[in-house]
């Protein structure tokens, strides 16, 4: 049966295995390597008092809460959310919902500072354009996808994960899975 617990299993071990993690270069890492190298950007706002930026829209916002508690708690790192219901329906009514996340992230983004980027498809245009302004502002960049390899937000971050499965459930649980690793990578650094 496809949706027994055995065959779902067996499909997320696949998806994390087949899991591609390039650069802005198109340059591909390992999987250890990529999140070595997104680890030792945490490291480093945490180090420079620099703040972490998570963003998604539906479950990929109820996975950038999840993380940017993690990364509070286990990592004392600065991390933000920015769907609060107020400032966000306010900058959508104000701008557009396509534009609503760019124009918070226009104002509370620094230099220096590390946004996280999360879509399933890939293909959101508040996301898209959000990392655009996170990009010019001068913050680094990870993003994490799934479904189409060629979706336009992963060939724009500095970091990109790219999870091979069309199928909603896998894609968000191995963003989760991922970001969590990061998280506990933390826990012997307290």
């Amino acid at each position: 049966m496809e949706y027994s617990l055995d065959n779902r299993l067996e499909k997320f071990i696949h998806t994390v295995e087949s899991i591609v993690i390039t650069n802005a270069e198109n340059i591909e890492f390992s999987l250890e390597d990529g999140l070595t190298k997104i680890y030792n950007l945490l490291l480093n706002i945490r180090d420079k008092n620099r703040s972490l930026y998570i963003i998604g829209n539906g479950g990929s916002a109820a996975i950038a809460s999840h993380t940017a508690i993690d990364f509070m708690n286990v990592a004392q790192v600065s991390a933000h959310t920015l769907h609060d219901a107020a400032t966000l329906t306010c900058m959508a009514n104000d701008y557009g919902y396509e534009n609503a996340f760019s124009k918070i992230l226009n104002i509370t983004i620094k230099k220096e500072d590390l946004l996280i980027v999360i879509s399933s498809s890939g293909q959101s245009k508040n996301m898209i354009n959000a990392l655009e302004v996170g990009k010019e502002i001068g913050a680094t960049v990870v993003t994490l996808s799934g479904f189409d390899l060629k979706n336009p937000l992963r060939a724009l971050g500095d970091i990109n994960i790219w999870l091979n499965s069309k199928d909603y459930g896998m894609v968000e649980i191995g963003h989760q899975f991922i970001l969590h690793n990061l998280s506990d990578r933390f826990t012997h650094k307290k």
